[in-house]
C-alpha cells in the first residue's frame, strides 16, 4: 500500500539537494572547523557559506545567524538571552500570546513570574494593538510567532516589532513555521531576534538558528565554548548547516518558494473543498492571505481527532492534530 505523509507542518522529508550536499560531510570532511589544520579550514568554508545561504533566504546580515541544534534551542536561547539582559536591568515583565509554541511558552515561564499571556480571535489571530498596549517600563521581551503551527493563522508580527522596540523591549518573532512558505525578512520585520529551523522547510533534523540583530549582545544560553562567535558553545553539526544552506538556496533560486507556495495552496483548497461536503466539518481561517499556504485546520464536531487520526494512518495517510 502507497502511502501519503501530510505532516509537513510538523516535518518535511529532506530534500535531495539538500542530502547531496550534505553527504561530503558526513564521510569524507570531518574537521573541527574551529581548528587552523586543512580539515578544519575546509569544514568552516562550507559552515560560512550555509551561513550565507541561510541569510540570504531570510532576508539577514550572514554574522547576525547563530547556529544551534533546532527551533526550539534558538528559541530558548532567545528568552534566556533576554531574560540575562533584562534582570541586569532590573526588567522581567514578558508579553508573549495564548497560542504561541510550547517552546515559548514554557521557556518564558520558566523565565519569570511576570508574563502577559494576550488572547486571540476564533482564528487564532491575535491584536497587534493589544500586545503593544500590555509593553510596560520593565518590560524586556516581547515573543510573537510569525505564522500559528497550528491552525496556519498569519500574524501581524512586523505591526509588534515596531511598536515594542520604540518601547524599548526587546522583540522575538517565532518563524519557525513560517520560513521556507511564505517570503520572510528579518531585515523588514524589524525585530531583534528571530528563531527559524531546518527540518520544516525540507532541511535536516537537528538544525536551526537564531538570527540576532546586528549590535545587539545577548549572553549565550549554551556555553562551554567560543564557537559561532561566542554566542553559542558546542562544536557546530556542519553537515546539518550545510544541508539547511542548500535548502534555503534551493527554494530561494527561480522563485521556487511562490512556486511550491502555489502548489500546496491549490492542494489545499481542493482538499477543503472536499471537506466541506463533510457533515459538522469546521476550518480554520479560510483565507488563502490569511494563512499559510500548506497547512489546512479542520475539525469535525462531535469527534475527537485521535480516531480519525488512526483511521487515517491504516488507510496509508499521515496526518496529525494539535502541535504542528
Amino acid at each position: 500500500m502507497s502511502r501519503a505523509y501530510l505532516d509537513h507542518a510538523s516535518t518535511s522529508p529532506l530534500r535531495p539537494v539538500a542530502l547531496e550536499a550534505m553527504l561530503p560531510y558526513l564521510t569524507d570532511h570531518h574537521g573541527d572547523p574551529g581548528r587552523l589544520h586543512a580539515e578544519g579550514r575546509a569544514t568552516r568554508v562550507a559552515l560560512e557559506d550555509a551561513r550565507e545561504q541561510v541569510a540570504a533566504f531570510v532576508g539577514a546580515r550572514p554574522r547576525e545567524v547563530v547556529f544551534g541544534a533546532s527551533g526550539t534551542e534558538a528559541i530558548n536561547a532567545a528568552v534566556w538571552g533576554a531574560g540575562a539582559r533584562g534582570r541586569s536591568q532590573g526588567r522581567t515583565h514578558v508579553v508573549t500570546t495564548a497560542v504561541e509554541h510550547s517552546a515559548v511558552l514554557d521557556s518564558v515561564r520558566r523565565a519569570t513570574t511576570d508574563v502577559t499571556e494576550v488572547g486571540v480571535d476564533s482564528l487564532g489571530r491575535f491584536d497587534a494593538a493589544e500586545i503593544c498596549a500590555a509593553v510596560r517600563p520593565d518590560t524586556v521581551l516581547v515573543s510573537v510567532q510569525l505564522a500559528n503551527h497550528e491552525v496556519g493563522t498569519l500574524q501581524p508580527a512586523a505591526e509588534v516589532c515596531a511598536a515594542a522596540r520604540v518601547a524599548g523591549a526587546i522583540v522575538h518573532v517565532d518563524a519557525c513555521a513560517a520560513v521556507g512558505h511564505v517570503a520572510v525578512s528579518f531585515a523588514d520585520l524589524g525585530a531583534d531576534l528571530m528563531s527559524i529551523t531546518g527540518h520544516k522547510l525540507g532541511g535536516p533534523k537537528g538544525v536551526g538558528a537564531l538570527l540576532v540583530r546586528r549590535g545587539l549582545r545577548l549572553d549565550p544560553f549554551v556555553v562551554g565554548g567560543a564557537q559561532e562567535r561566542l554566542r553559542r558553545g558546542g562544536l557546530e553539526n556542519v553537515a546539518a548547516a550545510v544541508g539547511f544552506g542548500a535548502a534555503c538556496a534551493s527554494l530561494a533560486a527561480d522563485d521556487r518558494l511562490s512556486a511550491e507556495a502555489r502548489d500546496a495552496a491549490a492542494l489545499v483548497d481542493r482538499a477543503a473543498v472536499v471537506l466541506a461536503e463533510v457533515g459538522g466539518a469546521r476550518f480554520g481561517d479560510p483565507s488563502p492571505s490569511g494563512r499559510l499556504p500548506h497547512l489546512l485546520c479542520f475539525g469535525v464536531e462531535g469527534v475527537e481527532a485521535e480516531p480519525i487520526l488512526l483511521a487515517r494512518d491504516q488507510h496509508g495517510v499521515a496526518v496529525h492534530s494539535g502541535s504542528a
